[in-house]
């Protein structure tokens, strides 16, 4: 076992059924508040189950990193859900759990109510992830809160690392008012990366046009279009050496996921049991501070998720990994074993993480089509394996897709993701 990997092996001890899964379409909803958003994708979870209420729900976890921005700094889910407790949709009196975790936060919600699921405290437990980032009349605050996901009280530490990492690689660092700091702090890891394992801007844009044509087929995606590579390598420049079109965009909207014991599943129509997604394990690990080329967080949760399930790499059918940026999903495939270190951006522009491909990856759009809204994307990732094991999934279906891996993370400590949460689902 992998130093720091300190999670108990084996099985969840008892099943847990993902009976329910909705995602509101992502984008810029401006219009539409964070009541307006959680509402939707309640009613949708509640829908898919084929539930009229939420009277049996007795725990509730809700994901969020930015309504403190907005004013809403603590309480926040039982705020957001306060008009379903009021028109009698959700049982007045339900405890209410929040969850911040950066980007990992919808992820880390699920693991919440798994726990809870399987310790019998709850039955019937509901995971919700809300974000609003645009602000239209303030675009520098939407990029300032970005900044809670690294170490804001000694950035002088964090700062001098990436400085002296982007010289290396003849860059110069600085932060921008016009770009999440992230970009940057992504683009100098990748730039390490690629020397390292000769990866070429050109397979980073391969990944870029693979996902947004798979976004393009998802009807909440937040970018509906096509584009070539030739396209994605145009486009303007962010972050050497992504351009736009090789990031995850600056999104709003809302995600759902309904959890159910064996008991709870028994209760519900044979219908809603023949559609519902066993989720076979979930691990979360912790930075482990490395340089820009070792293995991170999420090698470690990938390697415990598949110990506690069972199962191994080539056992995943279809994977939705945390793609804030084209490299995040070539690095993702190395971590999560479906290639050897350094291959990923080989197993991209060989198309086997494309459709009809041996491990067709984000087939959502991804976060850099399907949008990014911090604490929702964790289970929106989620919702889209449903989708896809259910065989639901319309044009974007995997044929026969049977066992389904979710990877999600969060924040920056050195050079690896703060929180990296790996989920593995499979058919009933």
């Amino acid at each position: 076992m992998d130093k720091g990997c300190t999670h108990a092996m084996g099985s969840l001890g008892r099943n847990v059924w993902i009976i329910g899964a909705h995602t509101t379409r992502f984008g810029r909803r401006i219009e539409d508040g964070f009541k307006d958003l959680c509402g939707e994708a309640l009613h949708g979870a509640l829908a898919d189950a084929g539930l009229a209420d939420g009277h049996n729900i007795t725990s509730i976890s809700v994901s969020n990193s930015g309504m403190g921005g907005w004013g809403q700094s603590s309480i926040r889910g039982q705020i957001c859900l306060e008009p379903q407790f009021a028109n009698g949709l959700l049982r007045v009196g339900t405890p209410v759990t929040n969850v911040e975790n950066a980007c990992a936060g919808g992820a880390t919600a699920l693991r919440q109510c798994v726990l809870e699921v399987v310790s019998g405290q709850a039955h019937l437990a509901l995971a919700l992830g809300v974000e609003k980032l645009n602000r239209p009349k303030d675009a520098p605050q939407t990029f300032e809160g970005f900044m809670g996901g690294i170490d804001a009280l000694d950035p002088g530490v964090w700062k001098e690392l990436y400085r002296a990492a982007a010289e290396s690689v003849g860059r110069t660092f600085e932060i921008a008012p016009d770009r999440s700091v992230f970009m940057d702090l992504y683009a100098i890891r990748a730039l390490h990366y690629m020397r390292a394992h000769a990866i070429t801007v050109e397979q980073l844009a391969v990944v870029a046009a693979k996902n947004h044509t798979n976004g393009s087929l998802n009807p909440r995606a937040q970018y509906r279009f096509t584009l070539s590579i030739e396209e994605v390598l145009a486009d303007r420049v962010v972050s050497a050496p992504f351009t736009r079109a090789m990031c995850a965009p600056v999104s709003d909207g809302a995600a759902a996921c309904l959890l159910a014991s064996d008991e709870a599943l028994m209760q519900l129509p044979v219908a809603v049991q023949e559609r519902a997604v066993r989720l076979r394990s979930i691990a979360i690990q912790g930075a482990l501070r490395g340089g820009p080329c070792d293995p991170g967080a999420s090698h470690i949760a990938a390697r415990v998720a598949y110990a506690q399930a069972g199962l191994g790499p080539d056992d995943i059918d279809v994977a939705e990994v945390h793609d804030a940026t084209v490299f995040s999903e070539i690095f993702q495939s190395e971590m999560m074993g479906f290639c050897p270190p350094g291959q990923g951006g080989l197993l991209a522009a060989r198309g086997e993480t494309g459709p009809g491909g041996r491990i067709p990856i984000n087939m959502s759009g991804g976060l850099i089509s399907k949008g990014h809204p911090i604490g929702a994307t964790g289970l929106s990732m989620i919702c889209e394996l449903v989708e896809q094991l259910r065989g639901e999934a319309g044009p974007r279906q995997v044929p026969g897709a049977h066992v389904g891996l979710a990877e999600n993370g969060g924040g920056i400590s050195a050079f690896d993701e703060a929180v990296a949460c790996v989920a593995l689902l499979s058919r009933a």
